[in-house]
């Protein structure tokens, strides 16, 4: 189950993902292929989706915030494995999610990829998450669902600050170089 993220819109958030993980814990098979049906198109065209997102998003102020629902429900469905509840904000966005997968020779690649989903405009969003959600299906890492679907309908800002928090998340410091501040190699400054 996801975590309060601090504003007004995240409680309902909160619990649409809690819904999700319901429909996945109870192995409710019919449901969440209603949803992947989600991936074929755009947000929120896919009529099999309706019944289980339009009662979340009876309120949305705009276009995106249905959008980002519709998305995240059609991404959660193709894999439902969340991150631990005792996981903290700072590390369990995407850009944590993707900081798992990068080790080894894999890092470059993987980096490479994250850095296009970081540029990606807000009208392509949802195919390069399909891209991204499906290769971190392939490695089993874990999503926050919550923290993802806050952090999308905050994508657009001039601020840039989701994206940033993501690129802090993946190219951060470990809690193993933080106690080892003398050690600058182990600061992967480069990335």
């Amino acid at each position: 189950m996801s975590r309060r993220y601090g504003s007004a819109g995240d409680d309902k958030g909160e619990r649409f993902v809690a819904y999700l993980e319901r429909l996945a814990k109870q192995g409710d098979r019919s449901a969440l292929a209603a949803l992947r049906q989600g991936l074929r198109g755009r947000p929120g065209e896919e009529p099999a989706m309706h019944r289980y997102v339009v009662p979340w998003v009876q309120g949305e102020q705009t276009r995106w915030g249905e959008d980002v629902h519709y998305l995240v429900a059609a991404l959660f469905a193709l894999h439902p494995k969340s991150w631990p509840q005792d996981a903290t904000d700072w590390n369990s966005n995407l850009g944590a999610s993707f900081a798992r997968m990068a080790v080894g020779d894999a890092r470059e690649s993987i980096e490479r990829r994250f850095t296009v989903l970081l540029n990606t405009h807000q009208a392509d969003l949802a195919a390069q998450l399909r891209h991204a959600i499906s290769l971190l299906k392939s490695k089993d890492v874990p999503v926050d669902w919550g923290r993802l679907l806050n952090d999308l309908r905050r994508w657009g800002n001039d601020d840039k600050r989701v994206q940033r928090r993501w690129a802090k998340a993946f190219w951060g410091r470990t809690s193993d170089q933080e106690t080892n501040e003398d050690d600058p190699e182990g600061a992967n400054i480069d990335g």
